[in-house]
């Protein structure tokens, strides 16, 4: 399928899968989308849950381009907080996608060489980018994540379900649930009423919040103790 480079409303740039008319991020601002709704409603949500925690293990379904992984390592370093991270994507994004990307100019570039590190370092291997964030990328599909009782978070960033509605069923849904932990977290942009009751159906207690710049809502579950 043919992709391109595309600049979004915050001046973050992104992929877009022309055929399907779909993006990698929101239109509406990469960058904006990202914090908002996976570092504010997902890992700074969930750091108010713990009173002390020696570090967070996070699960990204939907790695793409590294930006909620790059984020992730800089909320790591502001709130001293070891963040064990991995990324599962099926189709890893190409070398000269990611070097046409603006992430680390407009937002740290003083933090290029982790940028690059978390791109350059081999898949399916445990490797410190900095001293507070660990990153495992593996190259799978998500139906084949068999991890039980091991996360705290999950960054839910999948392609959207109008174009990939597998992505957003019981069945992947179900083993999220198993993957976390209890009283744990997964946030995700979408806020289509199938995915909530999809998400309710495995167990999960879930809850719409504001959405970031051009979605009026979205969706955090939580895994709470029986």
């Amino acid at each position: 399928m043919k992709r391109k480079i595309i600049t979004t409303s915050d001046g973050s740039k992104t992929i877009q899968i022309e055929d399907w008319n779909e993006q990698y991020h929101s239109i509406h601002g990469a960058i904006n989308e990202a914090n908002h709704v996976f570092l504010n409603h997902g890992l700074l949500f969930y750091s108010t849950l713990v009173s002390e925690s020696s570090s967070i293990n996070i699960l990204e379904i939907g790695f793409g381009t590294g930006l909620n992984a790059f984020l992730t390592l800089l909320e790591s370093e502001r709130l001293k907080q070891n963040i064990n991270y991995v990324g599962v994507e099926a189709y890893p994004v190409k070398e000269d996608e990611i070097n046409q990307l603006n992430y680390v100019e407009l937002i740290s570039e003083e933090h290029q060489a982790e940028f690059n590190k978390i791109h350059n370092t081999p898949w399916e291997e445990t490797h410190e980018i900095s001293s507070r964030f660990k990153l495992n990328k593996q190259q799978k599909f998500f139906k084949d994540i068999d991890t039980k009782n091991k996360f705290d978070i999950i960054y839910f960033d999948a392609f959207g379900a109008r174009v990939q509605p597998e992505l957003w069923t019981e069945d992947i849904f179900a083993i999220m649930f198993n993957a976390l932990k209890n009283n744990s977290v997964l946030v995700t942009y979408s806020a289509k009423g199938s995915v909530r009751r999809a998400m309710q159906a495995v167990g999960f207690e879930v809850e719409r919040l504001p959405g970031p710049p051009g979605k009026r809502e979205m969706l955090r579950a939580q895994k709470k103790s029986s």
